[in-house]
């Protein structure tokens, strides 16, 4: 679990990284899941987006994901939110 300083130095590196995944319509699928897995090992932190058409609001895919890929929510704002997992054997991210 991430503490609240180390949650806001995970908000500042989140503000300079652009979207690289979306929820859509199809919600929450095994692809989807594989790829942020995929992205958290290479990149520790990553943004996503929940469309109009999708079926769960932000907070719910993000709590989701969070489980399924043993990560951790750390913001949800409107339609975006922010996922982090450490990877152990080759951390990119250095929090204290």
């Amino acid at each position: 679990m991430i503490t609240s300083k180390q949650r806001a130095k995970l908000k500042g590196i989140a503000n300079s990284i652009d979207t690289i995944l979306q929820v859509g319509k199809g919600g929450i699928e095994e692809n989807l899941v594989t790829q942020v897995s995929d992205a958290l090992k290479a990149r520790e932190i990553i943004k996503m987006r929940v469309l109009e058409t999708a079926p769960m609001d932000a907070r719910e895919a993000a709590q989701t994901l969070a489980e399924l890929t043993k990560s951790e929510v750390v913001q949800v704002i409107g339609t975006r939110f922010i996922l982090y997992k450490r990877n152990e054997k080759k951390p990119v991210i250095e929090l204290k």
